[in-house]
């Protein structure tokens, strides 16, 4: 008879457990959408996933693979490019275009997303290919792996 009143109880906390995340999913279709809690942009975790979720666990992982990409292509850039009077290092984007694309085929996203890092600069808002290869991208300083 425990056994039961154990296996009873396990399965109310979980339809507690999943009454509780319908309550919170602004998309969820559950009856009880009434009586959810509004949402709030002033709110300081408005639009980030549930501390603790898979959906965090998966974001944080995706932004450390990110940051680790991008590190590589600033250690590319100093391998390929040459080093300027104030430290910094420059590469033409035809030249970096072809040794990249046996390592990635990201390299606009990155760049973009390493510009936003303030990482590094180039003109214009997006690179394409055979077109803009003599644009020069200038790489600041490289960040620190820690």
């Amino acid at each position: 008879m425990a056994d039961i009143t154990r296996k009873v109880n396990q399965w109310q906390k979980l339809c507690d457990d999943h009454k509780e995340k319908q309550m919170i999913n602004p998309f969820s279709a559950w009856e009880g959408a009434a009586h959810r809690q509004k949402l709030d942009r002033d709110d300081p975790n408005y639009g980030r996933p549930v501390e603790g979720s898979m959906t965090e666990y998966r974001g944080r992982k995706a932004g450390e693979l990110i940051s680790g990409e991008i590190l590589e292509l600033c250690h590319v850039i100093a391998d390929l490019g040459q080093r300027n009077a104030d430290a910094s290092f420059s590469i033409s984007f035809g030249q970096l275009f072809e040794a990249y694309t046996t390592i990635s085929n990201k390299l606009v996203g990155m760049l973009m997303r390493a510009r936003k890092q303030k990482l590094l600069t180039f003109p214009g808002e997006m690179l394409f290919q055979r077109r803009d290869d003599d644009v020069i991208i200038t790489l600041f300083n490289i960040p620190d792996t820690d």
